[in-house]
């Protein structure tokens, strides 16, 4: 099963490398060059000790041209192989950069289940850590791979016209050395693929650390989130250990093949020397070819470990590439322009698990410029409505309509276009606060940028900032409260104040007297605009055409404020729950 997918990631990865077959030939071509200059010194080092091996018969003339020819392959050779250094180079991270873009445009097209139910952490080491050890091993596999074999290949062929019997013992024990290299390569593949997920959840922890750490210094938790480390971290190393100590094996086991190679080299080229068969410069040319010819073998059996690292880690990164995208808007999808505002729940149900049924036989009618506020006991489904609205989830069953259109049968980018949406979790990217507010509307000049910002109560703070609108901030920058950031998020979706409106929590993180100033803001921005208002604080919604009361997924009261107290039910005790007295 490892190997099936060690050579269907190999395929794939070949199929990126085709896209430069031109540079690939002229590498090709290089490692030519490079290996028949290299092959060929050692007949001219050969031809040299012929030309000083008889007493008092030393041709320096023959020598001195030898020498200068020597001279002159050294460096065609280095040259050689400086330009196909480069070109390997080239090769290796333009093919890593294609899969890290098609990895980040993935990432763009998953659906949002895919990133609730994975790590973040995972994801980015996948992105990052894997695609780095697939560069390495991909690099010293162009690298080696090819001036490798065709050192094999030229030095057997030298050989044969010095001696081929010689030759003949060469070729006999050189499958010992393949078999080993190949016995050991074949196992270390599923212990670098461990590695690799090993390292994978480390990078996940650590991220989970580092983003709560307020959280873990207040709960006192430093100590049981060094075990809970300490324990990955030494299970990375074991992991790490035996991959690396059972790909090590491979140089060692290989050498020894080699030097017993060498060994009945030396032995049988002697003794055809003793007995004239070669001459010293040509056992002196043979014993060359003899160490070049084993050399490839462990530069190859040590690039077959890396590039074991490297197919583990392009398994992940693929894995990451092939996961399904979030299902496409249809064919002929309409796209929806200038809403009104008609949205209409007809029997939806949703259940993230099917086994677990969330969300049953749902039916909500909202007219255009009507305020609608949801409440209810938490996990009772308010968010989720708000998910299956903006379509990061699609409904199980049923439909939701805008403007007397199935959602289905809009396309997502129209339909999120005319939602604005500000959630009790803030996003901040790394960007001045102009750019941040200018998200959802970029060609906004400066007055609008600065308008929306006093709409939301921003402008003040934003001013004593070091840079003012200019600063550079970050979703975790120091320099702002979380009250602040989610002020850049309301003046955000002012800014573009779109015909429907989602506030989840909006407020939560605000002082009250900012918050009055807010819904004040909100009053009048939500003028003539749909509006879903998810709150767990009923003094927020009082002011609602229509209040949706959710409990275990079901709508069990809706109406105004003043009918629902009045019917004494399930609003009604929330309500005086949460001002008793």
């Amino acid at each position: 099963m490892a190997e099936k997918a060690q050579a269907g990631t190999l395929r794939r990865v070949l199929r990126y490398v085709k896209r430069f077959r031109l540079w690939l030939v002229l590498t090709l071509l290089l490692a030519v060059v490079t290996v028949a200059l290299t092959l060929y010194i050692p007949i001219l080092v050969g031809r040299a000790l012929d030309a000083i091996a008889g007493a008092g018969n030393v041709d320096f003339g023959a020598v001195s041209r030898i020498l200068f020819t020597v001279g002159v392959s050294v460096a065609v050779t280095a040259l050689a192989q400086w330009v196909m250094s480069l070109l390997t180079n080239r090769i290796t991270y333009r093919v890593v950069e294609q899969i890290r873009d098609q990895a980040f445009a993935r990432l763009e097209v998953l659906p949002v289940s895919y990133l609730d139910s994975h790590p973040t952490g995972e994801i980015v080491s996948r992105m990052i850590s894997d695609t780095d050890q697939f560069a390495d091993g991909l690099l010293m596999g162009f690298t080696q791979l090819f001036t490798g074999v065709l050192t094999i290949l030229g030095t057997l062929l030298f050989m044969l016209t010095i001696h081929p019997g010689i030759t003949v013992v060469v070729i006999v024990l050189t499958p010992l050395s393949l078999f080993a290299a190949s016995f050991i390569a074949k196992r270390t593949y599923a212990l670098f693929q461990q590695q690799a997920q090993t390292r994978a959840a480390q990078t996940a922890l650590i991220n989970e650390t580092v983003s709560g750490q307020r959280i873990v210094q207040a709960f006192s938790q430093e100590q049981a989130v060094l075990r809970k480390f300490d324990a990955c971290n030494d299970a990375l190393q074991e992991a790490s250990l035996r991959a690396t100590f059972y790909s090590s094996l491979t140089n060692p086991v290989t050498r020894f093949i080699n030097a017993l190679v060498y060994a009945a080299v030396g032995l049988t080229g002697a003794l055809a020397a003793i007995s004239g068969r070669i001459t010293v410069g040509g056992l002196s040319c043979f014993l060359s070819y003899a160490n070049q010819y084993t050399k490839p073998f462990n530069e190859i059996s040590g690039v077959m470990t890396e590039l074991q690292n490297a197919l583990a880690c392009a398994d992940r990164v693929f894995q990451l590439i092939e996961e399904p995208a979030q299902s496409p808007d249809p064919e002929g999808a309409c796209v929806l322009e200038s809403a009104e505002g008609a949205i209409r729940f007809d029997d939806v149900s949703f259940s993230y698990v099917p086994e677990r049924p969330l969300i049953t036989h749902c039916n909500i009618d909202v007219q255009p410029g009507q305020r609608v506020a949801i409440v209810g006991p938490t996990g009772c489904g308010k968010t989720t409505l708000i998910n299956l609205l903006m379509r990061f989830y699609d409904v199980s069953g049923g439909a939701i309509l805008a403007e007397g259109t199935d959602i289905r049968q809009i396309t997502r980018e129209s339909l999120r276009a005319q939602i604005g949406m500000v959630l009790q979790d803030t996003w901040l990217r790394h960007a001045t606060v102009r750019e941040n507010i200018r998200m959802g509307r970029p060609d906004a000049d400066d007055e609008a940028v600065i308008a929306a910002a006093k709409a939301a109560h921003a402008h003040s703070f934003i001013r004593r900032l070091p840079q003012g609108y200019d600063t550079v901030i970050s979703d975790k920058s120091g320099s702002l409260s979380q009250g602040q950031r989610q002020l850049l998020c309301i003046a955000r979706v002012m800014l573009c104040l779109p015909p429907v409106l989602i506030l989840d929590e909006a407020t939560s993180s605000i002082d009250t007297r900012t918050e009055l100033k807010i819904q004040s803001a909100f009053q009048q921005m939500m003028q003539g605009r749909t509006s879903f208002i998810v709150a767990h604080r009923l003094s927020t919604v009082q002011e609602a055409d229509l209040i949706l009361v959710m409990k275990d997924g079901h709508i069990i009261e809706q109406g105004s404020h003043a009918a629902l107290l009045e019917h004494g039910g399930f609003y009604a005790h929330l309500y005086q729950s949460q001002f008793a007295g």
